[in-house]
């Protein structure tokens, strides 16, 4: 499991982005790059990072689910995840 810190840092980034989503629409569009220049850093979304939403983890990330694919395994084999099946040939 990740570290709590860079949970809820990604959690703040992604608010920020929601936030300010609009204003960054209407400063480009307008050509306004210097104000757009003093937004805050995190506000932009390229700058987030898919997380798995259970633990955490930044690697092996589905993005249909929105959990990693260790995780996604283990619920798929519990039965968790409605729809899915263990394949077997």
């Amino acid at each position: 499991m990740a570290r709590k810190a860079l949970i809820a840092r990604e959690e703040k980034r992604r608010k920020l982005v929601e936030k300010y989503a609009d204003l960054r629409k209407q400063l480009k569009k307008e050509g306004r790059w210097d104000e757009l220049d003093k937004l805050p850093k995190n506000s932009c979304p390229v700058r987030l990072h898919n997380r798995c939403k259970l633990t955490g983890r930044p690697k092996g990330y589905m993005r249909k689910f929105g959990i990693n694919r260790v995780t996604f395994r283990k619920m798929a084999l519990e039965g968790k995840i409605p729809g899915l099946t263990k394949s077997s040939w």
